[in-house]
């Protein structure tokens, strides 16, 4: 699984030449760079075009560069991938992802391009099909992440808005738990009302509760929220570090478990504690880069 931060992805229209250039400044972990819904029809030829060359020249450091093409059902996503691969791009994002047969298919046309032999997949999980085939999907070829797509989910299973997203709950886990027995990183959907701060944190902190990885945005306003509740705070450090200390005395005593606030610690939560400070430093690292 890529080690790098994405507790924050944010959506840039590919058309958007003043969005592009300001998204080498912003504090984003990854960008999805989009040619499918954020473009108008007559937009997607200049837009793809426009990209290419941002990319082959802008620096965006060592935040995530994912490209959002256009699926291949249309008139616009063999072209996409043609123009696009001239960049020599880091991943490929698909949208509307309905089996692994899809991503197969890509795969192959990025063998087919020099430019792209290093070039990752990404998956945009948005159809029932494809949540049913989460597990295979997050399996195939170059695989390397899911992003939910819950507006387009939203639309197809006709389910009605909640707050604590009850008829996604089937979905986001069936997702989480694939992308998971594939060590691939997975990326919870945007949240639509982007002025709404308390909204906004509520639906991050049920998607950190879940185990997403972080949270895909449509707004710079968002980026605050996201990146601060995907961090690990300052008191799941501080339990992180106890943890370890009592359980390395107890290993020195021969014993094989700690007590840390009353609770037992054994090795599976000395696992998850040396993540929690690996995550805090990449994230450390990555802010660093960006600076």
């Amino acid at each position: 699984m890529d080690s790098r931060p994405y507790r924050s992805v944010l959506y840039i229209p590919g058309s958007k030449e003043r969005a592009l250039e300001k998204a080498q400044g912003l504090a984003a972990d990854a960008i999805i760079f989009d040619l499918e819904d954020a473009v108008a029809p007559d937009e997607k030829a200049n837009a793809r075009e426009l990209l290419a060359s941002t990319l082959a020249r802008a620096d965006y450091g060592p935040r995530g560069k994912l490209v959002r093409i256009n699926g291949f059902d249309t008139e616009w996503g063999e072209k996409d991938l043609d123009v696009i691969a001239l960049a020599r791009p880091e991943a490929i994002l698909l949208p509307k992802v309905n089996s692994a047969a899809d991503i197969e298919a890509l795969a192959r046309k990025l063998d087919a391009h020099a430019e792209t032999a290093e070039t990752t997949i990404w998956a945009m999980m948005e159809t029932p099909q494809g949540i049913l085939n989460a597990q295979a999907i997050a399996a195939a070829p170059r695989m390397a992440g899911f992003v939910m797509g819950t507006n387009d989910l939203a639309k197809e299973l006709n389910c009605r808005f909640r707050a604590d997203r009850l008829p996604m709950q089937m979905a986001l886990q069936t997702c989480l738990m694939a992308a998971r027995a594939a060590g691939i990183v997975a990326v919870d959907g945007v949240y639509n009302a982007f002025k709404d701060e308390d909204g906004l944190r509520a639906e991050c902190e049920q998607g950190r509760d879940l185990g997403f990885d972080g949270k895909s945005l449509i707004h710079p306003a968002q980026l605050e929220i996201a990146n601060q509740v995907f961090a690990p705070d300052a008191a799941a450090l501080d339990l992180a570090r106890r943890q370890i200390a009592a359980f390395d005395a107890a290993i020195a005593e021969g014993q094989a478990v700690a007590v840390v606030d009353g609770k037992i610690v054994e090795n599976l939560h000395i696992v998850t504690a040396r993540s929690v400070l690996a995550r805090a430093e990449a994230i450390e690292h990555l802010q660093k880069a960006m600076s």
